[in-house]
Formats: structure tokens, sequence, C-alpha cells
């Protein structure tokens, strides 16, 4: 919004030029999230406190796990209202809101929040420790999924290909098959954000890395020169999602100040599924899908996990982990919660960079 505003004044001074840069954008945006993430950040909890939405710790089935969390029952959940109000404000304020994959991502990013809320409010004011169930929660990702197929295929220029790390010149084309690539790519990147959930710091930690390499992705796909130097698909207008992304690296660094331990808030999944899908549609539209595996290597461990543990008792009846997702496994070996999240963000940090060498391994 700011773009249209100051952009246009710039022969009436020559500092409003700076709007046209996407960079100085990207960065407002960042600082704009964070500091909406300071300031709203208080004002929302203790709204959360007073109303009672905090967040109840089952025991049942988990005792060994109750035992270390008991002391977070009642903390305030659904902080991803903080998050979304970040995220949407500082990115209309400074993207380009006429470009259509701002829009489209601001979409998919609201709607996954939606559903996420639905989820939180069953659990807390329905006192249904699940919350939606599973075949609900999937329908709304699944409709999601196919609208932003069925676009993609019909009113863009985006190829319907899936382009391989590391290969140069070799692409799997899916046909109609995009469809259900799509619907994949964003129910397993939201559900993957939503997994990881479970410590203190992790979640969103893991996000503000995985959202700085898409903000990096983002403005080389949309700017010719890079993506042309790198050999990499072009997408004008792409890099406005770079903004986006940005948004969500400065609203993460606000709600991680009360998320890290010991939380003052959690982000249920009203932020989890937000900010995974937000992620998951960046990737579909820059066409690093594959690259989601790389980038996001905790989230794919942390579901992994969970998918190992099911075949594995379904199997042998017994456990592979002692508890999945894995980070309660780790605790239940011992290791002190801030310890699991600091090591899981150093790896995320590794594969992130590892990702971003792929740019030029090609």
């Amino acid at each position: 919004m700011l773009y249209y505003l100051f952009y246009p004044l710039r022969d009436l001074w020559f500092g409003f030029n700076v709007f046209r840069y996407i960079t100085f954008r990207a960065m407002m945006a960042s600082v704009t999230a964070f500091l909406i993430c300071l300031i709203c950040g208080p004002i929302i909890i203790r709204w959360l406190k007073k109303i009672n939405f905090g967040q109840h710790i089952r025991k049942e089935h988990v005792e060994t796990l109750y035992d270390l969390h008991k002391h977070k029952q009642g903390t305030p959940t659904m902080g991803g209202l903080i998050i979304i109000l970040a995220i949407t404000v500082s990115t209309v304020l400074w993207s380009d809101i006429g470009n259509v994959y701002i829009l489209l991502t601001l979409a998919a990013f609201l709607w996954l929040g939606l559903v996420g809320f639905t989820d939180d409010y069953i659990k807390v004011v329905k006192k249904r420790n699940l919350g939606l169930t599973a075949g609900k929660k999937l329908f709304g990702q699944i409709i999601l999924g196919l609208l932003i197929a069925l676009y993609i295929m019909f009113f863009t220029s985006i190829p319907t290909n899936l382009s391989i790390p590391f290969v140069k010149h070799f692409v799997l084309n899916f046909g109609i098959l995009y469809v259900l690539f799509v619907i994949l790519v964003l129910v397993s990147a939201s559900n993957a954000v939503n997994l990881t959930d479970g410590l203190d710091g992790l979640a969103i930690g893991c996000t503000i890395i995985a959202a700085l390499t898409y903000a990096i992705f983002s403005y080389i796909v949309g700017n010719f020169k890079f993506s042309d130097y790198l050999n990499i698909f072009y997408l004008p207008g792409a890099g406005e999602l770079s903004v986006f992304c940005a948004a969500m690296v400065g609203a993460g660094l606000g709600f991680l100040w009360f998320n890290c331990y010991p939380a003052n808030v959690f982000m249920g999944d009203t932020g989890s599924l937000a900010l995974g899908g937000g992620i998951g549609t960046v990737a579909i539209f820059i066409k690093k899908e594959l690259l989601l595996f790389i980038v996001g290597g905790i989230f794919v461990i942390e579901a992994l996990s969970v998918v190992l543990q099911v075949i594995w008792f379904k199997t042998t009846k017994k456990r592979l982990f002692l508890m999945s997702p894995i980070h309660h496994h780790f605790q239940l070996l011992g290791w002190a919660e801030s310890k699991i999240t600091i090591r899981f963000w150093i790896i995320g940090i590794v594969m992130a960079l590892f990702s971003l060498a792929t740019l030029k391994l090609q």
C-alpha cells in the first residue's frame, strides 16, 4: 500500500524512490511485523488469559510427558493471532498489494489460519482435546490446494513440471496430476509445522529460518538477471513474495520474544497451520517445492518420525521412538527442552545454508 502512496511522489522528493526497491520494502516489512508483535503481543496475551484460552495438557496415555509439561497448563494458546496480525498488516503496508502472488499467498495464509483457529477454538472452548477431526482439517487444506493448483494451471505462466535440485535440465511433468502434487505440498507443509510445535520456541524458530531462506529464493526467482545467471526458473512479480517472507521473519522474531522458554504464549494451530501453508504456497509459486525437504528439514524429520512410529508399531507392536514427534523422544531421554530447541535450530540453519548452495549446484 505504501508503495502506491509514496513511489508516485518520487518526482517531488527523490527519497521516495526507495519504495521501488523490493529489498528496502522487505526489510521494512520485517521490522514492522516485529514491532507489531512487541506492541500487540502483550495485549493479545492478556486478552487470551482473560477469556481463559489456556493450554490443556493431556495426561491420559502420556503421563511421563505430562510430568515434564504440566507447568505449561493454562498458558495462553491461539497466540498465532499475533503472528497473523503482524504478517498481514506489514505485508499489506509494504508489498505491491496488487501483485497476484501476494494476494493468493495472503489468502492461503489467512485461510489456513482460520482452519487452525477453528481447531483451537474447539479444543479450548468446547473442551475437546483433539479439536477438529482430522477429516475436516484435511478437507480445508485440500480445498485450498485444489484452488491454487487450478489457478496456476489456467491463469498463470507457471509451469506444472517439477525441477529437480542438483539437476540442470531434467524436469518431471505431472500433467493433470499437478493438482494432487500441490495439494500434497500444502497439506504436508502446514501439518509438518503443526507437528513441530511441541516445545517452546521450536516451531517458530525453524519457521524463521525457512522464511528467510524463501525470501532469498523469491527475490532471485523474481529477478531476471539473477535467475538467468543461476539458470533457475524466472517468474515476473515473484520478487514481491520476499516481502511476505520477510514479514514472516519479523513476526517470527517478535513472537519468539514471548514464546521462548519458558513460553508466555503458544501459537496453537492458528499459527502453525498458517505459517506452514504460507511457506508451502510460496514454494509452489517459485517452483522450489522439493527444496522444502531441505529448507524445512526439521519439519520433515518431525513429520517422518510420526509416520515411522505408526508404521513400526502396527508392524511390530513395539515403539521405534520413546514418543513421537521426535522432539518428545529426546525429552524422555533426559535432554533439557531448551537444549533440544537450540540444537534443532542449529540443524535447521545448516540445512537452510545447504539449500542455498543448491542454487549453484545445478
